[in-house]
């Protein structure tokens, strides 16, 4: 089965298709950066294109994505990231892909055995996960492969576990 992970955010949005069977491989990885002075029309169109042209490409069977936190400090972010996410939820709807949500402490429980870890722990166990030898750069990147990974735990059969 392939995954595509997506770690929404307009400035930089990562992504990573990971297959899980027989075992956890990486297919490919990268993040999507967009800059203020494009405004936020073009900023989602570009993110919009570039997971679209990814999904075609790598023809993943599911699009996971982290479920929407927002600080009460800081609530012009969670908006921003929700126009990110509503980017990647039409994606699946329009490309008759599945979607799936999982909350951050989950992921992070998932990965690193915390709910609360920082980023450098995301990078450094999904860097074991994968078998990569090099850290996931940008941690956009981490965290979309995070949420892959994730998910492909949850769909093991148990027996398997």
């Amino acid at each position: 089965m392939r995954i595509l992970g997506v770690d929404p955010g307009l400035g930089v949005t990562g992504y990573g298709v990971i297959e899980s069977r027989p075992s956890l491989r990486l297919i490919e990885a990268g993040v999507i950066r967009t800059k203020p002075a494009e405004g936020i029309a073009r900023r989602l169109a570009k993110i919009y294109t570039a997971l679209s042209e990814a999904i075609t490409e790598l023809k993943p069977d599911v699009l996971v994505i982290e479920k929407l936190y927002a600080h009460a400090k800081h609530p012009a972010t969670a908006i921003l990231m929700g126009h990110v996410r509503g980017v990647v939820c039409l994606l699946s709807g329009t490309r008759n892909l599945p979607l799936v949500s999982l909350p951050s402490t989950r992921v992070k429980k998932a990965v690193t055995g915390r709910g609360h870890a920082g980023k450098m722990q995301v990078q450094r166990m999904i860097q074991q996960a994968l078998s990569l030898k090099t850290l996931p750069e940008p941690p956009d990147v981490a965290d979309a492969l995070a949420v892959a990974v994730t998910y492909s735990q949850s769909i093991q059969p148990k027996s398997a576990r």
